[in-house]
């Protein structure tokens, strides 16, 4: 029989999620490295002079690791003590901020701020969403980049959708399998890890709830923290990406 998600499924990674995360996504087809370049790109686009980033909900560091060739000076911001511990090791020479996207206060602007990884989808009502989009906004310098990755807008979303990976390196292997179901406007998801290790076998499952905000709630919570955004198509996971500037 199936397992439901809980209903109150929470948004901070567990040390044990943090440990394979890179490993399995990477398998999945996730190269950041190109991602960064392009995502560097974006931002020099419209902001040619940028010389500091933060990366907000920076994850494991990966992005980050990346992006600090590309900049004088690199930040991350990050809610999971585990990830905050594998991203500092990461991107050593790299800040990296524990806070909650919706709340943070660093005390300073940069030229480009990140949210990437549809994070912005944990967000649980468009009071939250907007409180997010302010404090990026806030921690923009006028003429300033923000770059957000959304979660699927609710056309887009495939109710019952599954998918399935492995990953292995030298001396372990994991296996993911995932579930998700539209739960009104919620997707809530199951996702089985198997990892295989010098110590054994051993099994874990996370529970991920996402908001299907439609696309004018980012573009009305942008709006309403001083930052107009467009919408681009595509982006590292073809869910697009919202893009603005400070004025």
């Amino acid at each position: 029989m199936a397992t439901a998600p809980p209903k109150d499924a929470g948004t901070a990674y567990s040390a044990e999620h943090a440990a394979i995360y890179d490993l399995i996504h990477a398998a999945r087809g996730r190269n950041w490295a190109a991602e960064a370049d392009d995502l560097a790109a974006l931002v020099r686009e419209r902001n040619p002079g940028a010389r500091s980033l933060l990366d907000v909900a920076c994850g494991t560091g990966a992005h980050l690791a990346a992006l600090a060739p590309h900049f004088e000076e690199t930040a991350g911001l990050e809610l999971s003590s585990a990830m905050r511990e594998i991203a500092r090791r990461s991107a050593p020479d790299t800040v990296i901020h524990p806070g909650d996207m919706r709340d943070f206060d660093l005390g300073r602007t940069y030229d480009a701020v990140l949210c990437m990884c549809f994070s912005l989808g944990y967000m649980t009502s468009q009071a939250e969403l907007d409180a997010a989009a302010g404090a990026l906004v806030r921690h923009l310098a006028p003429g300033g980049v923000v770059v957000a990755e959304p979660w699927w807008f609710p056309e887009k979303f495939l109710d019952g959708f599954v998918s399935a990976a492995l990953a292995e390196e030298p001396g372990r292997a994991v296996s993911r399998l995932s579930h998700s179901v539209r739960d009104g406007g919620l997707s809530r998801m199951t996702v089985r890890y198997t990892v295989a290790d010098g110590d054994g076998i051993h099994e874990f499952t996370e529970y991920e709830t996402y908001s299907l905000f439609p696309h004018d709630a980012y573009t009305t919570a942008f709006r309403r923290a001083g930052a107009a955004v467009e919408f681009l198509e595509g982006g590292p996971n073809g869910r697009g990406l919202f893009v603005g500037r400070r004025g």
